[in-house]
């Protein structure tokens, strides 16, 4: 072949050849335009397991689960008691009843749970603000519990409690303050009353007997309304008188002997052989004055015969027991346990709250009869007064 047509042919062949090529490169392209779409499916895959990724979130009300626990944190999940407060009503430690009830159940709580007593004393002449800045200092001082002695503290606790939610407070004689720490530790005088006005009216000979009040409030004419019903319940012809030594504001008449004196031996001249006394030191002049009539009284909140000095035991019939000591010792250790709560409770004859004294001996014959009114009263068979009228 010529050389001339030789090279025609492997240019001829080398042309195909080019044009191949070029072809298989069209292919290439089209191969990974169609792979695009197969490589882009498993990129949606992970969109898919979005909900997934939210299962964190479902989880969130178990993390809230410690904000459901509050209630129990305010009613107190027990306190490290350190330092424990009172502050005591008009007349303070010895005035034989409730102010000396409430440092013996605080100093017992104290001794338990190794605790330093811290105490103070109410004045004739305090105001509500004078009471507030007592309480408030007891807080700050670093005392939880403290304990109010009195519904004289009422109106001072609404005011400070508020600014202490970390710090229990207890009041005895008032349930009026609501608050998350503040415990109503309250009684039902008027049952136990009831039973000492059942034990005059069963011992006295001039069916005439008395009733010394120590301040003209709601709180003290229970006892009245308790005494009353309980000397009518033995003999409802029976005489009572009764009298007051002052009226609110003046509060000296839980703290005056001379007053309960006078009071008493008005009564015993007027044919009275048994007065009923519910105020508070003045008591001690209602003793004496049943001594100089050589006639018979009846005690308050303590077992009076076994704190009364000697020569004025012989004539306490009785004391109606309103069990404070008790009530403020519980109070203290629940605060401790965590077991405290806030609001009214009532300690009455069937949770032995209060009850009457037979020390001395001198009722021992009527014990049967009084325990029977009691159970009366428990059933709810007797329904007692709480007011007068």
């Amino acid at each position: 072949m010529p050389r001339s047509r030789l090279l025609l042919a492997l240019l001829a062949g080398l042309l195909a050849l080019s044009l191949a090529a070029c072809g298989g490169g069209e292919d290439a392209a089209t191969d990974d335009d169609t792979d695009d779409p197969t490589e882009a499916e498993p990129s949606e895959e992970p969109a898919e397991e979005e909900p997934a990724e939210e299962e964190p979130a479902e989880e969130e009300p178990a993390e809230e689960e410690p904000a459901e626990e509050e209630p129990a944190d305010g009613a107190g999940d027990g306190v490290a008691v350190t330092n424990i407060a009172v502050a005591y009503d008009l007349g303070g430690r010895g005035d034989g009843g409730f102010n000396d009830l409430a440092y013996a159940g605080a100093s017992q709580a104290a001794e338990e749970l190794g605790a330093e007593l811290v105490e103070v004393t109410a004045r004739a002449e305090d105001t509500d603000a004078d009471r507030e800045d007592r309480l408030r200092l007891l807080a700050d001082s670093g005392n939880n519990p403290v304990i109010a002695v009195g519904f004289i503290y009422a109106t001072a606790l609404a005011e400070v409690a508020p600014d202490y939610p970390d710090v229990w407070f207890g009041i005895v004689d008032d349930a009026t303050v609501e608050a998350p720490n503040v415990a109503g530790l309250v009684f039902a005088e008027h049952e136990g009353s009831f039973l000492v006005g059942a034990a005059a009216a069963l011992t006295s000979e001039t069916g005439n007997i008395g009733f010394v009040g120590g301040v003209n409030t709601p709180l003290i004419e229970k006892f009245e309304a308790g005494y009353i019903a309980g000397a009518e319940a033995v003999n409802p012809d029976i005489e009572v008188q009764s009298s007051y030594l002052t009226q609110p504001p003046d509060f000296g008449g839980f703290n005056d002997p001379a007053k309960g004196r006078e009071a008493a031996t008005g009564m015993y001249d007027a044919g009275a052989d048994v007065v009923y006394h519910a105020a508070g030191g003045s008591g001690s002049g209602v003793f004496e004055a049943a001594v100089d009539a050589d006639a018979w009284a009846i005690g308050v909140d303590a077992d009076q015969y076994t704190i009364t000095d000697e020569g004025l035991r012989e004539v306490i019939l009785t004391s109606m027991l309103k069990k404070v000591d008790v009530v403020t010792a519980a109070f203290i250790t629940d605060v401790a346990e965590g077991t405290a709560t806030a609001g009214e409770t009532v300690f009455d004859l069937a949770s032995d709250g209060v009850g009457y004294a037979t020390s001395g001996g001198f009722i021992d014959d009527l014990t049967d009869q009084l325990d029977g009114y009691a159970e009366q009263i428990i059933s709810g068979e007797i329904t007692v007064p709480d007011a007068v009228g």
